[in-house]
């Protein structure tokens, strides 16, 4: 007689965690001790940030000069950054670093630190050119970091579940995450500003930076982008009208604000979908609201979902916690591919872009009417004067 499917499964995975808690594999038992004598040496190092001005202003004419500073900096600072997250890695709670998918992220971040180290000097333009190419390895190989991620971490989960706990009431878990992820953050963006000023120039933009970011127009291209999906999830989506000026504009990372945009906006058009099918009547349209300030740039994204209750609105920001009709299902995230293409439920949508706003200096904030809807003001730093909040 054959087991079920899902009963199948739970066998098929306590196997592999009972294979991976014997096998596993620790650091000091597949390193030279060299090698890992290093890496605990950079993390124990502080880390040096650096602000979106500052970007700026040293991107404004990447010279040779510039470049080699640049790649002389990354060159110090990049071990440090991912050394820290080896030795976290290594040494989460709750079993997380044996699990099969965590050591994986792990062993990208070992591999990327060695890299690094092995480089020789940087001395010249030639030196610096060749890496920058090792940079490009390196970006490419961490790029689906954030679904295996979330793969070890959703075992993590339904391993708890069984024991009647969750995942919500492991803080340490979460501050571990927060760090990690913002850490990705920051590694991403040094990189990749560092490889984007020897590509071929863009108007108005130094970098991946553009100097002349309207939040409006980039929230038309998310909302489009959100309903798109909606569309393809429901067959239907809701009207969303965008309010503000195109004409303003401030130094911003268009992908970040995309990303933060388009998180909202999905959210708030599944929100609505779900309350209103049932009903005759057309869903009441979504607002986007861009305010322009002194100091920030806010977005406020407003629907009338239903809401969340008040004793719901902290479980929003923890990692794999979804208020949609049908989370995924993890056992299906199979392959490296950048997650599932479902309109919710894969749960790091919200922390992920408070993440991404915090970034910057700005900061992401939910006000909610159980039995209305929601408002969600996303606060963009226009200053562009904050330093990294490194982990």
């Amino acid at each position: 007689m054959k087991a079920a499917p899902a009963t199948a499964y739970r066998l098929a995975r306590a196997a592999s965690f009972a294979t991976s808690a014997t096998s596993s594999v620790k650091l000091a038992d597949c390193l030279p001790k060299e090698t890992l004598d290093d890496i605990y040496a950079h993390a124990v190092k502080k880390q040096t940030g650096v602000s979106l001005k500052y970007m700026l202003d040293f991107g404004l004419n990447p010279l040779d000069k510039q470049l080699l500073f640049s790649a002389q900096f990354l060159h110090r600072e990049l071990p440090v950054r991912l050394a820290h997250r080896v030795a976290e890695l290594e040494n989460l709670p709750y079993g997380l670093s044996e699990n099969s998918s965590i050591r994986r992220v792990r062993d990208w971040y070992v591999e990327s630190f060695k890299d690094i180290r092995r480089f020789r000097p940087i001395k010249d333009s030639f030196d610096e050119f060749e890496f920058t190419e090792c940079l490009k390895n390196i970006y490419r190989r961490h790029t689906h970091v954030v679904p295996v991620m979330a793969r070890g971490v959703s075992e993590l989960r339904e391993d708890l579940e069984n024991r009647s706990n969750s995942l919500h009431d492991l803080p340490d878990v979460h501050q571990f995450l927060d760090g990690f992820y913002l850490s990705r953050i920051g590694i991403r963006i040094l990189i990749g500003q560092h490889i984007s000023l020897h590509e071929p120039p863009k108007e108005n933009h130094i970098g991946l930076i553009c100097t002349k970011c309207s939040p409006v127009q980039v929230a038309e291209v998310a909302v489009s982008d959100a309903r798109n999906l909606c569309l393809r999830q429901y067959g239907t989506a809701p009207e969303v009208d965008v309010y503000g000026s195109t004409r303003f504009t401030l130094p911003y990372v268009p992908s970040h604000l995309h990303h933060m945009v388009f998180e909202l906006v999905k959210n708030s058009l599944r929100a609505v979908q779900d309350r209103w099918e049932d009903d005759d009547c057309e869903p009441p349209p979504i607002r986007v609201v861009v305010a322009e300030g002194g100091e920030d740039v806010t977005i406020k994204v407003s629907d009338e979902g239903g809401g969340i209750p008040r004793s719901g609105l902290p479980r929003i920001w923890t990692y794999l916690y979804s208020t949609a009709k049908h989370p995924v299902d993890h056992t299906k995230l199979e392959g490296d591919e950048a997650g599932p293409v479902v309109l919710a439920g894969y749960g790091y949508g919200l922390p992920l872009s408070r993440l991404y706003a915090r970034y910057f200096g700005g900061d992401l904030q939910m006000i909610s009417m159980e039995g209305y809807g929601t408002d969600a003001y996303l606060h963009l730093n226009r200053l562009g004067n904050s330093q990294e909040p490194l982990p």
